[in-house]
């Protein structure tokens, strides 16, 4: 059970980090090629705020299981 709360407790501060602070993801597109010519962009994005809250919902459900299977015994 100290595991559970554990894993929890490490979700609940990469959740917090990804809201916080979320990452960039980079997309490389081609916007048109002519030859041996070739126009390209690099577009980037945070990650979206959905992201971080399931991943904190997440642990905050796994510690709750956690506590709560450590408080029966």
């Amino acid at each position: 059970m100290r595991n559970l709360i554990i894993a929890g407790a490490l979700l609940i501060l990469v959740g917090l980090w990804l809201i916080v602070r979320p990452p960039t993801l980079a997309r490389e597109e081609n916007a048109f090629k002519v030859g041996n010519f070739q126009a390209s962009f690099e577009e980037r994005r945070p990650l979206p705020g959905w992201v971080g809250g399931t991943v904190l919902g997440a642990g905050l459900a796994l510690a709750i299981v956690g506590i709560a299977r450590r408080s029966r015994r």
